[in-house]
């Protein structure tokens, strides 16, 4: 047994731990503090196998969205249920767990590099690069990377590709479905934008109700499903199929705000247990 230990891509486990514990403890009270983070579903998690689950969400920050994910996955595998109270539960976190990130926004910066560390699997996006649209080819080592991501652990991914809401969903999510038959957990974020900036590192506005819902497995058919399909099901999945895209009259829009009202006075009136 090596005396170091280190994960398929390469990266030192110990390092990674002190990395997440340091991270964990400086962006809680973006989410218990600052701003108010409402969870939903969290009890799938912990009945959830230790490798081949592939997350889905939509997206809304670079880092932000992904960051709370650590903490609700790591909060719920420690017993706790649609709760982040007491950041002790990072002190031991899931050390397998990745996220695809774009290669480009990940070497931006020191704090990118850190947080690459942590765990992101960094691949080129074949459409975009340089705040300029291309049309590259996929990178078969990406590819096999997500793979081997897979085959170790947890992957969170955002098909859309894309912080920006309602854009088509990439055809390379679903061929990595069908590749590797991962089991397949959507997850539902809000808030995000409106309290962060676009990286996700500064907190842009106080007293937002972020809110993340994990639902329960997709029913995908690996085989059988073709691609058209499975990008389908992952759209209405993550809430970003066309017919979610409406225009909310007046009265929906104070209804949703008397609901947030109605689920921030609920959690504070009866707080969840550890």
């Amino acid at each position: 047994m090596p005396l170091i230990k280190r994960n398929p891509f390469g990266h030192i486990l110990f390092i990674k731990k002190l990395l997440i514990r340091y991270l964990g403890v400086l962006s809680h009270q973006r989410y218990k503090g600052f701003n108010t983070l409402d969870i939903e579903g969290s009890e799938i998690i912990k009945d959830l196998p230790g490798e081949n689950v592939l997350f889905v969400s939509n997206h809304q920050t670079y880092f932000a969205d992904v960051v709370a994910m650590f903490h609700v996955f790591n909060a719920s595998l420690s017993g706790r249920v649609d709760s982040i109270k007491n950041v002790g539960y990072i002190w031991h976190p899931k050390l397998n767990i990745y996220y695809v990130a774009a290669a480009e926004t990940m070497k931006q910066s020191l704090l990118a590099k850190v947080l690459a560390y942590a765990g992101s699997i960094s691949i080129e996006r074949t459409w975009r690069a340089e705040g300029k649209d291309v049309n590259r080819q996929v990178k078969m080592s990406d590819i096999s990377n997500i793979g081997k991501a897979l085959n170790d652990g947890w992957v969170i991914t955002f098909p859309q590709g894309t912080t920006t809401p309602w854009k088509p969903i990439r055809k390379g999510t679903a061929h990595i479905i069908k590749k590797y038959k991962p089991i397949v957990v959507p997850v539902v974020i809000d808030g995000f934008r409106r309290s962060f900036d676009k990286k996700g590192l500064r907190v842009k506005k106080k007293g937002i109700l972020q809110s993340i819902v994990i639902k329960p497995p997709m029913e995908i058919d690996y085989d059988n499903d073709s691609i058209d399909q499975i990008i389908e099901k992952l759209e209405y999945a993550i809430e970003q199929h066309p017919s979610f895209l409406k225009v909310l009259k007046t009265e929906e829009i104070t209804q949703m705000e008397h609901d947030n009202e109605k689920r921030r006075f609920r959690k504070h009136k009866h707080p969840k247990e550890d």
